[in-house]
């Protein structure tokens, strides 16, 4: 019987392409743009995940997302490592401030200040230079897709001569050398990346009063960071001039990542547009299989007939309708998710899709939503079949 009905499904080649071109549309479609979203989405928090030295991440407690940090001031960091459980803590500036290059022309970039000392939150993959050359006179390092984003020109040169460094741009009206080439997650908003010293970046940067981003964290050995995120909430409890809770926000970074994107999530139109179209991709795979796969199975109404008039049951002929759109799904499916593959492989050089990719987390999920279209499409036809009556065969 399993034959019987691959003979049948394939007997009408029109059809049973349109079939699989219908699952295949919709898996792409929904492949592709669910893997860009998550990609867009990780990307909101991606500087949060290449800081792996410490556990905790301390910050005003108005804090809603990584991108909007008012500044603290110095003291903090001491009560910070005051609290008991801390092991180290450190101090991190991070903030969007304006280069101007020697051509005159102005670029925002993402600054980040790391702790003197200990460099603490450098990125870990050196393209170029070495993460200790930060502790020379003026110097910065940049980020693989800010420096073929600052310097265009460079970046056919980039494959036989490498990377130039010591080149010298300005920051604050201040003078700043390139000292290293790194490779780090794609920011948000594709903006080229800079680190630099504290004590360097707090000059390169506008002019507050406090200019104390972050104060990152270590937990002692066996403890739980979170509890020791607790303890920093409870113990830097104070009120300011204006009778305002200045307590500190502590989070661990997994935390902190979740919070930022659950702010886009909440904020932004992103998540609408891109569900917009996910849904679109399915009621569209719907609607392509499920007619096709009907008008398949009325045409062919007479030969599930004459199965009935030899005594074959509802429930084997649902099995064989069921057959038919398990391979059609599984055909579809496969050919949808290798065109989505096809296409991130083909734009990973493109510096502005970097780090976009199919997910296995998305690859279950467009599964899960290609099962339901198959069984929708069954659906709809086996009812034709439940009903059908074996005299049909003899008439006409």
């Amino acid at each position: 019987m399993n034959w019987i009905a691959l003979k049948m499904l394939t007997g009408d080649r029109a059809k049973y392409l349109g079939l699989v071109f219908g699952v295949t549309f919709a898996t792409l479609l929904m492949a592709q743009q669910m893997s860009i979203f998550v990609g867009i989405m990780k990307r909101t928090g991606s500087q949060i995940l290449d800081v792996g030295d410490a556990d905790i991440w301390v910050m005003d407690n108005k804090v809603r997302f990584i991108d909007e940090v008012p500044g603290m001031p110095d003291t903090e960091l001491h009560r910070v490592r005051g609290v008991p459980g801390v092991k180290w803590a450190v101090r991190m500036y991070k903030g969007q401030v304006r280069a101007r290059m020697p051509d005159g022309n102005f670029r925002t970039v993402v600054l980040f200040g790391l702790d003197d000392a200990t460099l603490v939150g450098a990125p870990q993959e050196m393209l170029a230079g070495k993460i200790g050359d930060l502790r020379r006179p003026d110097a910065v390092i940049v980020d693989k897709a800010g420096y073929e984003y600052l310097w265009p020109d460079d970046v056919d040169a980039i494959k036989t001569e490498g990377y130039q460094l010591g080149k010298v741009f300005e920051m604050n009206d201040r003078r700043a050398v390139l000292v290293g080439v790194c490779q780090v997650s794609m920011p948000f908003m594709s903006t080229p990346v800079l680190y630099a010293r504290y004590s360097q970046a707090t000059l390169y940067a506008p002019h507050e009063r406090n200019l104390l981003s972050f104060v990152l964290a270590k937990a002692v050995d066996g403890e739980r960071p979170e509890e020791v995120c607790k303890r920093i909430e409870e113990q830097t409890g104070h009120s300011g001039l204006d009778g305002d809770d200045r307590r500190l926000m502590a989070l661990t970074g997994d935390q902190f990542f979740w919070k930022t994107i659950w702010y886009f999530m909440g904020s932004t139109g992103i998540p609408i547009n891109f569900g917009i179209t996910i849904v679109l991709g399915f009621i569209v795979g719907v609607a392509i299989a499920g007619q096709t796969f009907y008008l398949f199975t009325v045409e062919n109404l007479k030969q599930f007939g004459s199965l009935k008039a030899m005594g074959v049951g509802n429930a084997r002929l649902t099995g064989m309708v069921l057959l038919q759109g398990a391979v059609v799904g599984l055909l579809g499916y496969g050919i949808g998710l290798g065109l989505t593959a096809v296409f991130f492989e083909s734009t990973s050089h493109m510096v502005h899709l970097a780090g976009l990719g199919l997910r296995w987390q998305v690859a279950l999920g467009v599964g899960a939503a290609v099962l339901v279209i198959v069984l929708l499409a069954s659906l709809l036809s086996l009812r034709r079949v439940w009903v059908l009556e074996p005299a049909v065969v003899f008439r006409g």
